[in-house]
């Protein structure tokens, strides 16, 4: 980034950090920032900074409906955290600490940032720590087919799967100029919960399952100009994110269609009723399962009058939210929900969470439709720096 442009966005960041925060003596802040990118061409977060920063980035997150309960959120400052053994420890710790035994905490886990050059020291190749992998078996998948094409670069870099439709892919992470490295997560740290169904009995004979807790982990963090593209971060998991999607989506698991002969209709009828009567069932067992292991887990309804409630509190504080209507509204009941009703501008505040582009094959670009956030295009370096945004 260029430094007139830096300087700008580190100084806008601050004003705002000593503003909300209340502090006084903004000006030595200002003219130590100034110095440090004049000398060095980027500067250092304060660990106060650092917070506020990435819950700030939380509350402007336009596609996230879990927002209020940003001020919530809780780091780990591993920005010196460099060796192997360093990095395994800090994701296991923020697994623990974020699952907080099913009562899960929303936690980040920062490492260093881009330097004065956009070189990153750090890259994770999971899109989230916790990702089942796919094989191809004759004509069919088995697996998660949205990790096809990872869990093959996995297989590349020496991991065997056992094959089944639930194994977890390693984590995945390069050091820059370095060779890939990975290690698997054990059993033990990988809290999953089993899904049955308070009605149906024969629905845990199907033997789905999903992890507990939704570690994104390949966007990049925007701070006042400064980029963290090693930053690991989880809230807790919206029913639907894993009923009507992971598990029901036609290009994912695919589910549906078994749930419904199971319930005895009919799916090759005209009309496609059978489709809603089976993901309102699943969305049932995934809800009831969660609670019944104790796990951390909301409901659109839920979701949607915990987002007008934060609409409220903002309103109150003279802050405007900004939204991406389509992300906001949930894949069911939409209309039944206040946040449909709603209009909502969609401008792009900092700090805040971008798209990543692919570690492990650049020549994909960044992807919608995969986490509650907002998309950052990259095609050139200098593009991808100012964070220009297609609309």
């Amino acid at each position: 980034m260029e430094m007139k442009r830096l300087m700008e966005e580190a100084e806008a960041f601050i004003c705002q950090f000593y503003e909300e925060c209340g502090f006084s003596d903004i000006e030595d802040r200002l003219r130590e920032v100034r110095q440090e990118i004049a000398d060095t061409g980027t500067y250092i977060h304060s660990q106060e900074e650092l917070l506020f920063g990435a819950r700030l980035a939380w509350r402007n997150s336009n596609r996230c409906i879990g927002r209020l309960y940003w001020k919530s959120l809780q780091i780990a400052d591993c920005r010196r955290t460099t060796s192997p053994e360093g990095i395994r420890q800090a994701l296991l710790t923020h697994i623990d600490k974020a699952f907080n035994g099913g009562r899960i905490l929303p936690y980040i886990t920062l490492f260093a940032p881009e330097d004065a050059n956009g070189n990153a020291p750090l890259r994770f190749w999971n899109a989230q720590l916790f990702r089942y992998a796919a094989y191809r078996e004759d004509n069919r998948i088995i697996g998660d087919p949205d990790q096809l094409a990872f869990t093959d670069r996995c297989k590349e870099l020496g991991w065997l799967g056992k094959g089944t439709a639930f194994d977890l892919l390693p984590i995945v992470y390069q050091f820059q100029g370095q060779q890939p490295e990975f290690f698997e997560i054990p059993s033990y740290r990988h809290p999953e919960v089993h899904l049955v169904h308070p009605q149906f009995p024969w629905f845990a004979d199907l033997g789905l399952r999903w992890h507990a807790l939704p570690v994104i982990s390949d966007m990049v963090l925007e701070i006042g100009g400064i980029r963290y593209p090693a930053a690991p971060f989880n809230g807790w998991y919206m029913v639907t994110e894993i009923g009507s999607r992971n598990l029901g989506d036609k290009n994912r698991y695919n589910i549906l269609p078994i749930i419904a002969e199971k319930m005895g209709l009919h799916v090759t009828s005209r009309d496609g009723f059978w489709i809603d009567r089976a993901v309102l069932e699943l969305n049932v067992a995934v809800k009831h399962s969660f609670e019944e292991a104790g796990v951390s887990i909301s409901d659109h309804h839920e979701s949607s009058a915990g987002f007008m409630r934060f609409i409220q509190q903002e309103k109150k504080l003279g802050r405007e939210v900004m939204a991406d209507w389509a992300w906001i509204v949930p894949p069911a009941a939409a209309s039944s929900l206040d946040v449909f009703h709603n209009t909502y501008r969609n401008e792009i505040l900092r700090p805040n969470f971008f798209y990543n582009v692919s570690a492990w094959n650049p020549e994909i670009p960044p992807k919608a439709g995969k986490c509650p956030f907002h998309m950052l295009f990259r095609k050139k370096n200098e593009e991808y720096t100012r964070g220009r945004i297609p609309q």
